[in-house]
């Protein structure tokens, strides 16, 4: 099993902080790319490759919409080049990043082209964009380990193009057994159904999880993610049949009641919509021994991956919120990870 956490980059903390999440444990550092809400994640981990020696470094997630292909692929290159070949790009289809400055997030097909031309690019080869043939001429003599992708997914369609395409693949479907099940499903029948081998791909999970001694705490620091997630199972014209009631009631509301000016905060008032029931169904919130028992239900699906998506204690400043957010995910690292190594 490998353990990530997701982390907003924030100059002057991200690099201290990313050392301390190597030495409770963690494998790996996601920072968003969502450049209206949170500070440029890959100069950052660039700072925090060197403070860190073994933690993978990457996005979660970039996307089609705010980053030409070439522009992403060269700056993840230069962060897998900076830090011994340490990178990870994750990318997904986008949502705050573009909704904040009145874009679409990308459609499927756009995803797919985008991890085609990445790859391209990131190998060496040439790259058809726009009637040009088009390269890298700086990594021509450079040696490096392959840089891979992961792709976040939630619908059914972006979850068997990531299938088809990707090195990794990320559900971002909440933590209930029944919805993580459904995912591994849709994964699975399409290995079978493209005859890909299974161990050629990695599959795993953002997981909603808030490990606190006092189960409301950790139920109400759990709220904002739970809500957050629950979106991107509403967005417009994803498909809802498949979704179990609960979520589908939830989903569907948000879908037009969505406060995205307050999104990833916890002042939203789609908050409003998000009972403690549905946050205790949808995410992982409360003691050690809770979370062990109801990771170790999702983990026995197959998961090889879990990248924590967890609640901070302080809004502001934003320093400090990230801060905060790695002092209360080290609960998780300290009393919930050594039962899964």
């Amino acid at each position: 099993m490998e353990f990530g956490m997701v982390m907003e980059s924030s100059p002057g903390h991200t690099a201290p902080l990313a050392a301390e999440i190597e030495n409770l444990g963690f494998d790996i550092l996601l920072c968003p790319d969502t450049q209206n809400l949170a500070p440029d994640p890959i100069g950052q981990l660039s700072l925090a490759s060197k403070s860190t020696s073994k933690l993978t470094l990457g996005t979660g997630v970039t996307n089609p919409i705010t980053r030409d292909v070439a522009v992403a692929a060269c700056a993840m290159m230069t962060l897998h080049l900076e830090s011994g070949g340490r990178a990870l790009c994750g990318v997904g289809r986008g949502d705050s990043s573009a909704a904040h400055i009145g874009l679409k997030n990308s459609t499927t097909l756009q995803l797919r082209q985008f991890i085609e031309d990445f790859r391209g690019y990131v190998t060496g080869k040439e790259v058809r964009r726009n009637g040009k043939q088009s390269q890298f001429r700086w990594l021509e003599d450079a040696t490096y380990k392959p840089l891979s992708i992961d792709v976040a997914c939630t619908g059914p369609k972006t979850i068997e193009m990531a299938v088809d395409v990707a090195d990794r693949v990320s559900f971002a479907v909440g933590s209930s057994p029944e919805q993580l099940q459904w995912a591994m499903n849709v994964a699975e029948e399409r290995l079978a159904k493209t005859e890909r081998p299974r161990e050629s791909i990695q599959i795993g999970a953002y997981v909603n999880i808030v490990c606190d001694p006092d189960e409301q705490n950790a139920i109400n620091l759990g709220r904002m993610i739970a809500g957050m997630v629950a979106h991107f199972s509403g967005m417009k014209d994803a498909p809802l049949d498949h979704l179990p009631k609960k979520l589908k009631n939830v989903a569907k509301t948000l879908r037009d009641g969505y406060d995205m000016n307050k999104h990833a905060q916890d002042s939203g008032s789609h908050l409003e919509l998000i009972s403690d029931d549905f946050v205790d169904w949808f995410s992982i919130c409360g003691p050690a021994e809770k979370c062990i028992s109801r990771l170790k239900t999702l983990t026995d699906l197959g998961l090889e991956h879990v990248y924590q998506l967890g609640g901070s204690p302080i809004a502001h400043p934003h320093g400090e919120r990230q801060v905060a957010l790695v002092r209360q995910a080290s609960i998780f690292a300290k009393e919930v990870i050594p039962h899964f190594r």
